[in-house]
């Protein structure tokens, strides 16, 4: 009985993570911006081929049989993703290929247990 409940779950993700795959690849070929073509790729990388992983876990476990490559698969991409993505964000904005992020606003207080002087402006009957 297991055995036919991994089965179908394992159906199941492989018919998610197909349509990620597929998605990804759509959003990979239609997006014009580096930086828009880069958010389709990560999502496919993670959910879809995780969810194809998850799938070869279970169809593995209703065989009777262990997965451990496919979990140390699992987590080295699930590592390694957002590395990459950020390297290929960073190299787009090196070479100037995108819109530069605004700058941060000057802000000393914002790791420190200060309180800015606009706020101690703001609220003059606060207690302390």
């Amino acid at each position: 009985m297991i055995e036919v409940i991994a089965i179908y779950a394992a159906a199941v993700s492989l018919l998610i993570g197909s349509a990620f795959v597929a998605v990804g690849v759509i959003g990979l070929l239609k997006f014009n911006d580096p930086m828009a073509r880069l958010h389709a790729p990560t999502k496919v990388g993670t959910v879809g081929i995780g969810m194809l992983l998850l799938a070869s876990i279970l169809h593995s476990y209703a065989n009777g049989e262990s997965s451990v490559h496919a979990l140390l698969i699992m987590g080295f991409l699930f590592v390694t993703a957002p590395v990459s993505a950020n390297f290929i964000a960073k190299v787009n904005i090196h070479r100037g290929a995108c819109e530069t992020p605004p700058a941060p606003p000057r802000d000393d207080t914002w790791s420190t247990l200060d309180t800015p002087d606009a706020d101690m402006d703001a609220e003059p009957n606060a207690p302390e």
